[in-house]
């Protein structure tokens, strides 16, 4: 199962359990057309003008460049980021055999938080945090290729050994969003398909401690956004877009047109107008369709499907950039909703992910693969 970007994956028709799509789901940034387009009353003038830098704008942005490389020799894949220097992620031990998930920290110590066998196609995804603690999905497969999914928690801070909080977690959706699970309340969240009908969500959820996971049903098919609200899960698609609030059952709906494709949270959409055989531009308002405004025209792309992260930043891509490696040829930018601008944030960007206000991604081919990363918490 492998999102893109802008596009929540829609729940497929049951057949069986389901492999989770977690760990590696990197947004790849698509490729795109010529410099953005902006909209006269941006602050930034239209036409071809290169937009400034993140340098420039931010210069005391926290920000960090991570060898692609662990010590002991095998390709990192980062999935989560603590701060702009400290990360969860994915690597082989140096046989082959199993796959790791470790912490690795600023001065670029190690330490292993789960380690399985390559040949149950092991997945990561779904991380979430609440002060140290980190929590995630884990999926193995059996030989027939059906998924056991598992929940999972670790203390960054203390060194102690990750523990499992639960294995009741139904047929776990995922949709390489950041919201994708969710801790409030003193719980971790995520949806499952119901067993009982294709077009129902379940709501689960299960003590940080571990214990009894809680089961609530949901009329149709949903993705969790920022707590307490679920988002249609055919946001991304044309047509309107619903999102429901869990504690008042407040429900809005966003209006969208034939020729638009809107994806939604609770303060912000992003709106993909369609004409002829493309897109024309990118648009993000108000979920009641207020405070619209022009982001990009239809040569810019979405690099990860959460909107507006932090209620500001609209992460964008377009081909561009020094060519030096075939998979990282685009260029990587942030659209300011409080200045209403566009920011260079790289070139020769391959990979792009974010998760809690951190933004990454990969230069370099696989033979030279380096990570970098900012923290947007810290653009003022």
């Amino acid at each position: 199962m492998t999102p893109t970007a802008g596009r929540p994956v829609v729940p497929a028709p049951r057949s069986g359990r389901r492999v989770v799509g977690l760990a590696g789901l990197g947004v790849a940034v698509a490729a795109a057309g010529t410099l953005l387009a902006l909209s006269p009353d941006h602050k930034q003038p239209a036409g071809p003008q290169q937009p400034r830098t993140v340098a420039e704008v931010w210069p005391d942005a926290e920000r960090a460049d991570l060898a692609g490389g662990l010590p002991d020799g095998p390709q990192y894949s980062p999935v989560y980021f603590l701060d702009a220097k400290t990360s969860l992620g994915t690597a082989p031990e140096p046989g082959g055999t199993d796959q790791r998930l470790v912490l690795r920290t600023a001065d670029g110590s190690v330490r292993e938080l789960r380690r399985l066998p390559v040949d149950g196609t092991p997945q990561f995804g779904g991380f979430v945090r609440a002060g140290d603690e980190v929590a995630w999905a884990e999926s193995v497969s059996d030989a027939d290729g059906s998924a056991r999914t598992r929940m999972w928690i670790a203390n960054v801070a203390s060194g102690g050994p990750a523990r499992m909080l639960t294995e009741d977690t139904g047929d776990v959706v995922l949709f390489n969003s950041e919201y994708d699970m969710v801790i409030a309340g003193g719980r971790l969240h995520w949806v499952s398909v119901s067993p009982q009908s294709e077009t129902a969500t379940e709501v689960r959820s299960v003590p940080l401690g571990g214990g009894t996971v809680s089961v609530r049903d949901e009329p149709g098919a949903w993705a969790l956004s920022a707590w307490p609200w679920l988002v249609s899960a055919g946001s991304g698609q044309t047509g309107p877009v619903q999102l429901r609030n869990l504690d008042t059952q407040q429900v809005t709906t966003v209006d969208a047109t034939a020729t638009e494709l809107a994806t939604c949270g609770p303060a912000w959409c992003r709106v993909l107008v369609l004409a002829g055989e493309g897109p024309s531009r990118i648009d993000l308002m108000r979920p009641d369709g207020g405070d619209r405004r022009r982001v990009a025209g239809g040569a810019a792309t979405a690099s990860v499907i959460d909107v507006a992260l932090l209620d500001r930043f609209e992460v964008l891509s377009q081909s561009g950039g020094d060519g030096s490696a075939p998979i990282s040829s685009q260029q990587l930018l942030l659209y300011d909703l409080k200045e209403q601008r566009v920011v260079v944030v790289a070139d020769g960007v391959g990979i792009v992910q974010s998760r809690g206000g951190l933004l990454w991604w990969s230069t370099g081919d696989n033979e030279t693969t380096a990570w970098h990363t900012i923290d947007l918490r810290t653009l003022k």
